[in-house]
């Protein structure tokens, strides 16, 4: 890495290419803080919608002597993976140095960091200015009607540095996953596809394959599905134009992670095709705890030790206001919820409202609840 003495500070203007939920949700959030924002989309649609919801000015809406003059101090490029490093090429070569300009800061928030970084460095462009982060937050939904300016606070942002990269560049994206309420965590590209193919590609890959068993199940038996299959399945329901970008751009290390799954199935699918078999039940044992063991690896609340709650399930009527007011019930006894999963019960109007709180606060919340009338199952 490149150093220098200068520490900037993100002042903008900023401009956004790619202007979906990501991108949009970027603009809401740097405008908020009071920075200057301009959106630049292939769709002239994205672009407008994204500036009607306050994300920012679309560059296309500048007089020409002023994008002649156009100087940003930071780009960044919100779009599919697969035309990420293009992009970002393009943006180095635009707004290059000149007298008066030191050149813009160019990051991309693609969730895949080995290609753009090995397409800049193979280009003609200054890859001292470039800087691959990934944002790990999102939605389900896209475009940027779903855009939230918020949608990055108390979310990792990783920072992939390079060993050509200024270090005022890395400080100025640094800056920007701050501005926007993010903690940064930095790893180098090739760590961080490896570890998204584990912690994110992997669990989408599974989800899809889950989901697709059920195209030619009875209606009468999704009917009875619980809030078990619908967690496993619901980001199932993403993008699938955006997954085909991603699988194909991180294809090596997602690979990898999916021949570990094979050989636990085949261990698994071995096992029960003979479970009276000498050991198969220890060897179902074993699985199951291998998979605790993996849970249990998982940080806990604010990152800190994983803590076994208590739990107890409310029975909610469905209508409005119900749950507010256990909610509210819950917090007159003084009582912090440590997690809350609602679950809707099949073929009548009432929702099983599962509440996580401190294991000492069990019995007495179990009371207080019933005391108020709530139907409580321990």
């Amino acid at each position: 890495m490149t150093e220098t003495t200068m520490t900037p500070m993100l002042e903008g203007p900023v401009l956004v290419v790619g202007a979906g939920l990501l991108g949009a949700s970027i603009g809401l959030g740097l405008r908020a803080a009071g920075l200057e924002v301009y959106l630049q989309d292939i769709s002239p649609t994205v672009e407008a919608v994204a500036e009607d919801i306050g994300a920012g000015t679309r560059l296309d809406t500048l007089e020409p002597d002023e994008r002649e003059s156009f100087a940003p101090q930071l780009v960044v490029v919100a779009s599919p993976p697969d035309i990420a490093g293009k992009l970002c090429i393009q943006a180095l070569r635009e707004y290059a140095p000149s007298p008066g300009y030191a050149g813009a800061t160019v990051t991309d928030i693609a969730s895949v960091k080995v290609q753009p970084l090995e397409q800049v460095l193979a280009s003609d462009a200054d890859a001292s200015r470039y800087v691959g982060s990934h944002p790990m937050a999102g939605r389900e939904k896209t475009g940027p009607v779903a855009a939230r300016g918020e949608l990055f606070q108390a979310r990792p942002w990783i920072i992939c540095e390079h060993d050509d990269a200024r270090i005022e560049c890395v400080r100025l994206v640094r800056a920007l996953a701050v501005e926007l309420g993010s903690f940064v965590t930095t790893l180098s590209a090739e760590e961080h596809d490896e570890t998204v193919a584990l912690i994110s590609h992997l669990p989408q890959a599974m989800s899809s394959l889950l989901a697709t068993r059920l195209q030619e199940t009875p209606l009468y038996a999704l009917g009875l599905a619980g809030q078990g299959l619908r967690d496993t399945v619901r980001i199932a329901a993403s993008d699938p134009a955006l997954w085909v970008q991603i699988f194909a751009a991180n294809a090596a290390p997602i690979v990898k992670s999916l021949y570990g799954v094979r050989e636990d199935l085949n261990r698994l699918i071995e096992t029960l095709e003979d479970p009276s078999a000498s050991g198969a039940r220890l060897d179902l044992a074993q699985l199951m705890s291998e998979g605790n063991a993996g849970v249990a690896r998982i940080p806990g609340k604010h990152g800190g030790v994983p803590t076994a709650f208590a739990t107890l399930t409310v029975l909610v009527d469905d209508e409005p206001g119900t749950l507010a007011r256990m909610l509210a019930d819950i917090g007159d006894l003084g009582v912090n919820l440590e997690d809350l999963r609602l679950e809707h019960s099949t073929g009548a109007p009432v929702g099983m409202a599962e509440v996580s709180v401190n294991p000492a606060k069990h019995d007495y919340l179990v009371d207080g609840l019933t005391e108020r009338g709530w139907k409580v199952v321990k």
